[in-house]
């Protein structure tokens, strides 16, 4: 399935509330996420006010019509929208996507039968 990684900037005076607010985030919200193809879907948020988000979905483009037409992300992007900077649209529309430039499963997968990698092997210094 495909990968999705993006970025917004959370200002840093509302990072506290941000984290506040995603602890408890709307049963209706989830629900209307998954429903719609978002899946494995995870933020992370440096203490610069950073956010990275990952999620997998066949189809970035209909998960976010999906969601578009469900009157709950129009509520909750409404009231994310304050928390980041430089947003010209809703945050589930104004992140910035990332290429995707190397993935470990991917690569081994081309690799003939034989030339898989072996388990790391423990040395005398690794021995207790």
């Amino acid at each position: 399935m495909p990968r999705v990684c993006f970025t917004l900037q959370v200002r840093r005076d509302r990072m506290a509330e941000y984290v506040e607010r995603h602890a408890a985030v709307w049963p209706e919200m989830l629900r209307a996420l998954h429903d719609t193809g978002w899946h494995d879907y995870s933020l992370f948020l440096r203490d610069d006010g950073l956010l990275v988000g990952y999620l997998e979905t066949p189809d970035l483009a209909a998960a976010q019509a999906g969601m578009a037409r469900t009157d709950v992300n129009a509520r909750w992007q409404a009231e994310m929208a304050e928390f980041f900077e430089e947003l010209d649209l809703p945050p589930d529309q104004g992140f910035w996507q990332l290429s995707e430039v190397f993935h470990l499963e991917d690569q081994l997968a081309t690799l003939p039968a034989d030339d898989t990698p072996d388990a790391p092997t423990q040395t005398a210094q690794d021995q207790p």
